[in-house]
């Protein structure tokens, strides 16, 4: 008996564990507070639309307004949240949505909320959630351990759900009892106790070895890094796709509730606190799930599942089946979303996360902004049922997707930093801003290790490019096919020491079966260029001089001591700019 209950307790340990961080646990139940008063919110809106305007698509816009705003600003929101306090960020999102919210209540006291100015307040709160999201997200990976972070991201997601099960139905009964501006006030205080949590946290105070990056190169970096990244590709693909498609269900839902179902507010808050319940449960049981089954088939199961309970609910004239059919669905959304933001964030190291899970709340939330007016106007011309039926035999039919964009399991990818020094080449004389630096690496290679290196090469070059590098390619001595050179470029030397410090534990595999095949004795030959032009006087008077010093280890390859073992640019006081030796560099071709 005993036996049977220990896998049950840890399990449960091992849900719960993120709790005993203290900071965790505060900004987690007062979180729980703010995402109720954010669902009473949204039920308010919804139905106070239907009063204000009777068509399809206005009421389905009230959820586009909202999605709207993450597909803007989650990108820069993001970018910001990588390079400047998160926790000031956090702060300054919910003091933008606190003061939204009071404004709205006040508006709606007065009795002058229209159906545009109710979007548009909508669109404000979007705004708020879209600076949030990425800040908060990002900053999990600063209140748990790596160990802790999956069951920390389901431990949110329970939050979510729990706050969607309990706010629709509380507020479908203040709407029907005190009228949406008593629901909006609600919403307005929700915010206070998170707004206060925020600001007693202090952040782990990790210092800076490089100056932050701009904005411009910080978004530059996020989306180069995401487009050279295969898993998250995936992510961002498979996200978006299903954020379009069951938009169609949560954007006209209380459509459901007054027209199919004949109901009004306490029946639209039922449905979503159905939607909720359902959503409650496979977050407490996603950690069971996914011990079991992998990501792509959580997801490709969820889609079919999510698609069939939306051509139930399209057809069903009673309360208790269009419940049931909305458990099913909300179980299939909080699975699907909360598996690919675990997949996002074991997808990106840390100097990144915020922009990567900009992109993906871009893509999901997207999605959603556009699947709403798509299918608002559907419904608007082809009636509710058939845009419900035609989104949801699409989003059962998604499952052919998984062929194409599988999503790819990182659990077991070590995306942490080798932690090594920084590149100090010419004594730590080169200015940062000089450039562009040219890096050059030689290897010799055997005629039967060619294939294997060339696809391995290929790899390496795709993380560079990822990690900030440009320009690189790979090439092949004509007189000598055993020599090989691979060469790339930064924009500056402190763009190059950022690209190295980007280097992570699970590139070095790559890394190490690139240089096993080098045959040249040691480890392969690093030259270190900077562009020079003809008036370039280097500004102190300084003159460069290229010296090749071959040793064990390239920071490029290995991630060790730049200054042991490379081919560098050191400074030589009053010298004249050396040019190689003919006999040291044969004609190439």
């Amino acid at each position: 008996m005993n036996e049977r209950i220990r896998p049950t307790e840890a399990w449960l340990d091992a849900v719960v564990a993120p709790f005993r961080t203290g900071v965790f646990f505060s900004i987690w139940i007062a979180s729980l507070a703010s995402n109720v008063g954010t669902l009473i919110q949204t039920v308010a809106a919804a139905w106070l639309m239907t009063s204000l305007a009777h068509s399809s698509d206005m009421v389905a816009l009230v959820q586009g307004a909202s999605a709207l705003p993450i597909m803007l600003l989650s990108i820069p929101a993001g970018a910001i949240a990588d390079i400047w306090d998160r926790r000031a960020l956090m702060l300054l999102a919910q003091g933008l949505m606190a003061v939204a919210a009071a404004l709205l209540t006040w508006l709606a006291f007065r009795g002058q909320v229209g159906p545009w100015s109710l979007l548009a307040f909508t669109f404000l709160l979007g705004a708020g959630s879209a600076l949030y999201g990425p800040a908060w997200q990002s900053s999990v990976g600063e209140q748990v351990s790596s160990v802790q972070l999956p069951a920390a991201v389901a431990l949110n997601s329970i939050n979510f759900n729990i706050a969607r099960t309990v706010g629709p139905a509380l507020g479908g009964v203040i709407v029907a009892s005190a009228g949406a501006p008593v629901a909006f006030l609600v919403n307005a205080i929700s915010y206070v106790g998170l707004i206060i949590v925020l600001a007693r946290w202090r952040r782990p105070d990790v210092p800076a070895t490089l100056p932050p990056e701009s904005m411009g190169a910080a978004l530059g970096a996020g989306l180069r890094y995401s487009r050279l990244s295969p898993a998250i590709r995936t992510v961002l693909v498979r996200s978006s796709v299903f954020g379009l498609l069951a938009s169609a269900l949560w954007a006209t839902l209380p459509l459901v509730a007054r027209d199919l179902l004949g109901g009004g507010p306490l029946t639209f808050g039922f449905l979503l606190g159905a939607f909720g319940v359902g959503a409650v449960v496979s977050a407490l049981g996603s950690a069971w799930l996914r011990r079991r089954y992998s990501s792509d088939t959580i997801v490709t199961v969820g889609a079919v599942a999510y698609g069939v309970a939306s051509v139930v609910i399209a057809s069903s004239p009673w309360l208790a089946l269009t419940s049931a059919a909305c458990l099913v669905a909300g179980s299939a959304w909080v699975l699907s979303f909360s598996t690919f933001n675990i997949a996002t964030q074991t997808s990106a190291p840390r100097w990144v996360v915020g922009r990567v899970l900009a992109l993906y709340q871009t893509a999901a939330f997207g999605g959603i902004a556009i699947g709403s007016w798509l299918f608002g106007e559907y419904a608007e011309l082809g009636g509710l049922k058939v845009s419900l039926t035609t989104a949801g035999l699409l989003q059962a039919g998604s499952f052919l997707l998984a062929r194409r964009w599988p999503l790819q399991s990182t659990d077991s990818v070590d995306l942490g930093p080798l932690r090594a020094a920084l590149d100090d080449h010419a004594g730590g004389n080169v200015d940062p801003e000089a450039g562009p630096i040219v890096i050059s690496v030689e290897y010799r290679i055997a005629p039967e290790d060619t294939a294997l290196f060339v696809r391995a090469a290929h790899e390496l070059g795709r993380i560079r490019r990822r990690d900030g590098a440009r320009r690189w390619i790979l090439l092949q001595d004509l007189d000598e096919p055993r020599l090989w050179l691979e060469r790339f470029e930064t924009v500056t030397w402190l763009d190059h020491l950022r690209q190295w410090q980007r280097a992570t534990v699970a590139d070095q595999a790559v890394r190490e079966r690139v240089a096993a095949m080098h045959r040249g004795g040691g480890a392969p030959p690093v030259r270190h260029l900077l562009a020079r032009a003809p008036d370039d006087s280097h500004g102190a008077g300084e003159a460069w001089r290229g010296t090749a010093r071959p040793g064990p280890t390239d920071p490029q390859l290995a991630g060790g001591d730049a200054a042991l073992g490379v081919r560098s640019l050191r400074p030589e006081p009053g010298g004249a700019p050396v040019e190689p030796n003919a006999t040291d560099h044969p004609r190439r071709h």
